[in-house]
């Protein structure tokens, strides 16, 4: 069951998805119409809850040195999806895999490489697991932005 967020937690968390570096309690506060020292105590229960679970830096893995993004999709079966997911975070390039609960393609690998060849011992790699490849794909452009229902207009007025 989830935490129940009120409208100063959702304003806080809106805050921390658009830049969690550089927001300051002062400007949460301001911006949801409660204390700097509620914001901070406000975080710290949604740390503590699990709401928050990071803080996660935004990489540029292309001015890193990786051109390549792959989105590689992959059939596994239910029993064995998860333990496969954590052998596939413990292959050289890939940074993030979701697991689906439906479905047949039901593993999403999302990796970065320098070049061709790296993708093609990446997907060897995943092969080699056991593992079905459906379709691997070039990512040209990932678009983000922060969760609507944590939307701006919120705090005490709003």
């Amino acid at each position: 069951m989830g935490h129940e967020l009120d409208d100063v937690d959702r304003g806080i968390l809106h805050a921390l998805q658009e830049n969690a570096r550089e927001a300051t309690a002062a400007e949460m506060a301001e911006a949801v119409g409660v204390s700097a020292s509620t914001v901070r105590n406000r975080i710290d229960r949604l740390e503590s809850t699990g709401v928050v679970r990071g803080y996660h830096p935004d990489i540029d893995y292309e001015r890193a040195g990786f051109q390549l993004h792959v989105h590689v999709v992959c059939r596994a079966a239910p029993t064995e999806r998860s333990s496969l997911a954590a052998e596939l975070l413990e292959l050289s390039g890939v940074v993030r895999v979701r697991e689906l609960l439906t479905g047949n393609e039901n593993l999403h690998v999302e990796a970065v490489a320098t070049d061709s060849a790296a993708v093609d011992d990446l997907l060897a790699a995943i092969t080699e697991l056991g593992i079905e490849i459906a379709s691997s794909d070039i990512v040209k452009t990932t678009h983000v932005q922060p969760f609507d229902h944590f939307g701006t207009d919120v705090g005490s007025d709003g």
